[in-house]
């Protein structure tokens, strides 16, 4: 895996190839858009969605947790998809399994638009559930981005993504993290949700992930075949990402 170290706000945060952001001073991971449950959500309506992405985020979610060491997990809302995959046995089952081995992480979620449809997460889930704005000097944390004059702002929502064109002129949306002067967005943690396409504009900074790295974009967006690095292009010959 190969992240990337900022400063924002006078904090060291890094943008992780997990599509995650890590807050080192705070002992704090930093998720949003988990959508937990949206593929049973999807299979109760009749759609013949496979099983296994609630396992694959969360084996995606481990490996952040381990590798930085984090003590407090903070999701910036949609933890569930809908009530359907909050109730859902099986999604559930995978849950409960998860939180029994990652007992020792704290874990705050910050509702958003489907939390508030879908309901708190069960109780043995261990899961504290708080409204917008949560403030942690110096961040703001919240589901949709807004701007404040108290804090710099981590949101979600969007489930952020840029095209990019490859070798052969094959484009891919990628997740992608883009940092203002004033906040900030952060990739969806759910890999069965679907990106938003988000325009950088001339002060921010955006960083891609792919191929277990976060890279980075100049700004304004270079669309040319030769502008990244090989990792990209051998992608672009490959399956895209959906």
């Amino acid at each position: 895996m190969t992240d990337v170290a900022l400063t924002i706000a006078g904090e060291e945060v890094y943008l992780l190839a997990e599509r995650a952001l890590y807050w080192p001073n705070a002992s704090t991971l930093v998720v949003a858009d988990l959508h937990w449950g949206k593929a049973s959500t999807f299979r109760a309506v009749g759609i013949p969605i496979p099983i296994g992405t609630t396992s694959d985020d969360l084996a995606r979610l481990d490996s952040a947790l381990l590798r930085t060491g984090a003590r407090r997990m903070v999701v910036l809302g949609d933890l569930f998809h809908a009530k359907a995959g909050r109730v859902a046995s099986h999604t559930l089952a995978e849950l409960r399994r998860w939180r029994s081995m990652a007992a020792p992480v704290e874990i705050l979620l910050v509702r958003g638009n489907h939390d508030r449809h879908s309901g708190d997460p069960p109780n043995d889930l261990r899961i504290n559930c708080v409204n917008a704005p949560a403030f942690v000097p110096p961040f703001i944390f919240r589901h949709e981005q807004a701007d404040s004059s108290e804090g710099y702002g981590l949101a979600g929502h969007v489930h952020p993504g840029l095209t990019l064109v490859g070798r052969g002129l094959q484009r891919e949306t990628l997740p992608c993290f883009l940092v203002g002067s004033r906040g900030a967005l952060i990739p969806a943690f759910g890999s069965f949700t679907g990106f938003g396409n988000v325009e950088p504009g001339p002060r921010d900074r955006a960083f891609v992930v792919v191929e277990g790295e976060v890279l980075e974009v100049p700004v304004p967006v270079d669309l040319s075949p030769d502008a990244y690095p090989t990792a990209l292009h051998e992608m672009s010959q490959t399956d895209p990402i959906t």
